[in-house]
C-alpha cells in the first residue's frame, strides 16, 4: 500500500511538472501580448518596444516595472506603469497609467477588476469616464469624485469604485512627481530598442 501511494505521488508530480513545462511558455506569451495591447492603449504612438526597454525601480520595498515610449529619435514621450487600487468595492483594481515627462497624464486603462456588473464596471465600459483622466495633472485637478468636491464623475449607485480609481491614479502622479528626476534619468540611460525589430 505504501509503495502504491508513493508510485501515485511520483506519477502525479511528474505529470504536474510536465504540464507546467509545456504551458509556461504559452502563458507567458499570452501575458506579454495582453500587456502589449494595454500599453498600446495608454502610450502615445512610439517607435520603440516599451516591454524590451522596461526598467525596474524600487517603490515601497517592491519592484515596479516602468515602460517607456520613445519617438524614432529616442526622445521620451511618456512612461507607463501599473497602479493598484486596494479599496475597490469588490477587491483590488489594477490600473495601467501613462504619464508624460512634464507630469501630465496621457491615458489610463483598467487591466483587472472584480467590480459589480452594471455598476462599478463603468470604470471599463464608460469610455468617456476613462478618457476624462487624459490631460490631468497634480496642479490643476481636484483629485476626488464630484460628490466629494472633486473633478471626476461618480456612477449612479456606485461611488466606491470611481473613488478608488481616482485615489490610485492620484497616488501614481504623486509618486511620479516625487521621483521624476530619478525616473527620467534612469530611462535616459536605457538603450532604445526598435519595436519593428522585436515583432
Amino acid at each position: 500500500m505504501v509503495l502504491a501511494l508513493f508510485a501515485v505521488a511520483v506519477l502525479a508530480t511528474a505529470l504536474l511538472a510536465t504540464t507546467d513545462m509545456f504551458t509556461r511558455a504559452p502563458i507567458a506569451e499570452a501575458q506579454r501580448k495582453a500587456l502589449h495591447q494595454a500599453l498600446m492603449q495608454v502610450l502615445p504612438e512610439h517607435a520603440n518596444d516599451p516591454q524590451q526597454d522596461m526598467i525596474t525601480v524600487q517603490r515601497d520595498g517592491a519592484d515596479l516595472k516602468v515602460y517607456p515610449a520613445r519617438d524614432r529619435h529616442g526622445r521620451l514621450l511618456a512612461l507607463a506603469w501599473e497602479e493598484i487600487a486596494p479599496d475597490g468595492y469588490s477587491g483590488s483594481i489594477r490600473i495601467l497609467m501613462a504619464v508624460e515627462p512634464d507630469g501630465v497624464l496621457h491615458a489610463v486603462r483598467i487591466t483587472d477588476h472584480r467590480e459589480t456588473p452594471g455598476l462599478g464596471d463603468g470604470i471599463v465600459h464608460n469610455q468617456a469616464w476613462i478618457d476624462a483622466f487624459a490631460g490631468k495633472d497634480l496642479q490643476h485637478t481636484k483629485w476626488a469624485v464630484k460628490k466629494d468636491g472633486g473633478d471626476f464623475d461618480q456612477f449612479t449607485g456606485a461611488t466606491i469604485t470611481p473613488r478608488a480609481v481616482v485615489r490610485a491614479v492620484h497616488a501614481g502622479l504623486i509618486f511620479f512627481a516625487e521621483n521624476r528626476e530619478a525616473l527620467l534619468n534612469g530611462l535616459r540611460r536605457q538603450p532604445v530598442t526598435d519595436k519593428e525589430q522585436m515583432q
